[in-house]
């Protein structure tokens, strides 16, 4: 948080726009779409809210099938779920570990060949890398299936010189605590459809009717962010591009001094983008490396220092195990050897060399101890 957030709060604060309406939440979505490049914006509650809000604009009911990145957080799909309908995971490929095009493809095919398409495609962003969007629009579009791009870890990141989210029927974003900029929590949708849009709110706010009286013809949600969280959106949006210059610092730190050790790859960055590196990711290979993922993990939590596991893939995890899944072994590698670094933007360089020290030491240690075997055996 900055001075700019605490401003705009102060003013919320102090002409009484506290409740979830008022000034600062048509500023937030006006200054969002500058941002984008979309026209319309509705800001809500969080960005699983606004998957949620997604899946009902474009029509998903009940008994209907949704096919879904599989390397993700549950919170892609667990929206799916709550319209009684059922997610089909995708597999990613290794070059952005992002929903492979080609799997896609194939799949869509297949089930057209069937008359079995799903009503809509949610393709992930994942940890502030776009996704291969053209290949993945055009079989949406081919087949006349709704494309809804979650791009809750991706704001400030580009496609071909275009913001993620932008590209699909809808677009929707998270303000987590956890994102490259936070409201504390909430979210928005973002979409080239007024109509969408202006339904969406509608939605958020419980669905009421106009009417003098309170009226309802649709079950409604109330999803719609308060004036002052907006506040705080619009002071972290002016900070955007210096978050994400932080995090991409902050990776360029770990790449040069980690890349020196065997058995480190860092998540690749594809020619079509630039990504923001929300997250450092990197795999191990444990028998070059001479640890595995979660020996490192280990050693880091002893050193006071939090790392993760890459996303375990959704259609590994037991509340989606009945789930149809298309490929899978990529994502299931990735989680497998996968490691999260600390990337927060605030890192001082002596915060990164820690981490760096730290894991160049289980290295070192590991290493010597293999080599004390070696000859002991013999």
């Amino acid at each position: 948080m900055g001075d700019r957030e605490l401003e705009f709060v102060k003013e919320a604060f102090a002409t009484n726009w506290i409740a979830p309406v008022g000034p600062h939440i048509d500023a937030f979505e006006q200054e969002f779409c500058q941002v984008i490049g979309a026209p319309y914006a509705a800001a809500v509650s969080s960005g699983t809210a606004a998957i949620h809000l997604a899946l009902r604009l474009v029509g998903v009911q009940p008994g209907d099938e949704v096919f879904c990145s599989t390397l993700t957080f549950a919170a892609t799909a667990n929206p799916i779920t709550y319209l009684g309908a059922k997610p089909v995971f995708i597999d990613c490929d290794r070059v952005s570990w992002n929903m492979n095009p080609d799997l896609l493809w194939g799949t869509l095919e297949r089930r057209a060949r069937i008359g079995n398409l799903p009503k809509a495609v949610i393709v992930v962003h994942l940890y502030g890398q776009s996704a291969d969007i053209d290949p993945i629009l055009e079989a949406c579009n081919h087949f006349d299936i709704p494309l809804i791009e979650d791009a809750a870890e991706s704001l400030g990141a580009t496609y071909k010189g275009r913001a993620t989210g932008s590209f699909g029927r809808i677009g929707i974003f998270s303000f987590n605590g956890n994102k490259i900029i936070t409201t504390s929590g909430g979210g928005m949708l973002v979409s080239h459809d007024s109509q969408l849009i202006e339904k969406a709110r509608f939605l958020a706010t419980q669905a009421r009717d106009r009417a003098p009286h309170y009226q309802h013809s649709e079950i409604g949600y109330n999803y719609r962010l308060s004036n002052v969280l907006a506040g705080i959106g619009r002071g972290q949006l002016q900070v955007l591009s210096e978050r994400v210059a932080a995090r991409r610092r902050n990776f360029k730190i770990y790449q040069k001094a980690l890349a020196k050790l065997p058995g480190i790859e860092f998540m690749p960055e594809v020619g079509f983008g630039q990504a923001t590196r929300w997250l450092t990711c990197l795999t191990i290979d444990p028998k070059a490396f001479g640890a595995d993922r979660e020996q490192i993990r280990l050693f880091l939590a002893e050193q006071q220092i939090e790392s993760r596991p890459v996303w375990k893939p959704l259609h590994l995890q037991p509340v989606f195990a009945d789930c149809e899944y298309i490929g899978g072994a990529v994502s299931e590698d990735l989680f497998t050897r996968g490691l999260c670094l600390p990337s927060g933007s605030n890192l001082t360089n002596a915060d990164l060399e820690r981490v760096i020290s730290a894991i160049a030491t289980i290295h070192h240690q590991n290493s010597t101890t293999n080599l004390k075997n070696h000859f002991s055996s013999c």
